[in-house]
C-alpha cells in the first residue's frame, strides 16, 4: 500500500514539474514575442520628422516600439544625468549633447552630428508692424526667444542679439519660452510682435511670416547631434533605430521638413 501512495505521489510531481516547466516555456516564448520599447529624448524641434521616421521604422521592424520624450535640449539633457530611463539623446546644440559625453552617458563613438537648422525672425500673418529685417527689431514692442539657458534656440536667438549690439537695448522687451514651439505659439497668436525661431518650425506655419534668416556668424553653428546612452537594456534595439536615423529615406524627411544633412 505504501508503495503505492510512493508511486502516485511521484507522478504527481513529476506532472506538477512538467506543468511548471511548460508555464515557463510559455512565459520566454511570450517575451520574446513582446514588443522592445525604446526611450529617445529629442528636441521640440524634431518633432514632426521624427514622428514620421517613427512611422515608417516600426513599419520595417514590428519587434520595436518608439517613445518620445520631447523638449527643451537643456532640460532633457539635465534629466538624463539624474538618471532618466533614456535609449537615445537627440539634442538641438553641441553643448548639451558635449556634457553626457563629460559625464560617460554617451560614447563619441556612438554618437553623430545629423542635421542642422538655420535661425530665422518670424512675424504673425497680418502683422501691422513696420518690420522686414532683423535690424527693425528696434520697433517692436515685444519680442520672444527661448530661455537661453536651457533652449538652444534662445541661446542662439541672444547670440544674435548681442552681436548685432541689441541685446541690452531689447532686453526688457524680451519674452521667454520654454521651448522653441512655445515662441512660435507666441507669434501665432499676437501675444509678441516677433519671435526668433528655428526655419524648421516657421516652415510648417501657416501663422506666421519669416522676414529673415540671422546670418551664420551672428551665432555658434545650429548643429543636432544624436547618440545613444550607456549601458542600454536594449542596445541591440537602440543601435537599430540610431542606425536607421542615418539611411537615406530618414534623411529625405529631415531634408522635408527644412533639416540640412551633415552627414
Amino acid at each position: 500500500m505504501k508503495k503505492t501512495y510512493l508511486m502516485i505521489f511521484l507522478m504527481m510531481m513529476l506532472v506538477m514539474a512538467g506543468a511548471g516547466c511548460s508555464s515557463d516555456e510559455t512565459e520566454m516564448k511570450a517575451q520574446s514575442g513582446g514588443k522592445v520599447e525604446l526611450t529617445v529624448s529629442a528636441a521640440v524641434s524634431l518633432q514632426d520628422a521624427l514622428n514620421d521616421i517613427k512611422k515608417s521604422f516600426e513599419k520595417e521592424n514590428a519587434n520595436v516600439e518608439v517613445h518620445y520624450n520631447f523638449g527643451a535640449s537643456g532640460a532633457l539633457q539635465q534629466q538624463i544625468s539624474q538618471g532618466a530611463p533614456v535609449d537615445l539623446f537627440f539634442s538641438a546644440a553641441e553643448d548639451k549633447f558635449d556634457k553626457l559625453v563629460e559625464e560617460d552617458l554617451i560614447e563619441e563613438k556612438n554618437g553623430i552630428d545629423l542635421v542642422g537648422n538655420d535661425l530665422v525672425l518670424v512675424v504673425p500673418k497680418d502683422s501691422k508692424k513696420e518690420i522686414g529685417s532683423l535690424e527693425d527689431l528696434t520697433k517692436a514692442a515685444k519680442i520672444s526667444i527661448g530661455t537661453p539657458e536651457s533652449v538652444p534656440a534662445g541661446q542662439y536667438a541672444k547670440q544674435t542679439l548681442e552681436n548685432m549690439n541689441l541685446f541690452k537695448e531689447m532686453e526688457d522687451r524680451l519674452v521667454y519660452a520654454k521651448d522653441v514651439r512655445q515662441v512660435l505659439t507666441y507669434v501665432e497668436t499676437g501675444n509678441v510682435d516677433a519671435g526668433l525661431v528655428y526655419k524648421t518650425d516657421a516652415l510648417n506655419s501657416s501663422k506666421v511670416e519669416i522676414i529673415a534668416a540671422a546670418q551664420a556668424d551672428l551665432h555658434d553653428p545650429i548643429i543636432y547631434p544624436v547618440g545613444m546612452i550607456n549601458n542600454l537594456d536594449h542596445a541591440k534595439e537602440a543601435k537599430l533605430f540610431y542606425d536607421y536615423l542615418q539611411t537615406e529615406a530618414s534623411m529625405k524627411i529631415f531634408e522635408k521638413y527644412g533639416f540640412k544633412n551633415l552627414k
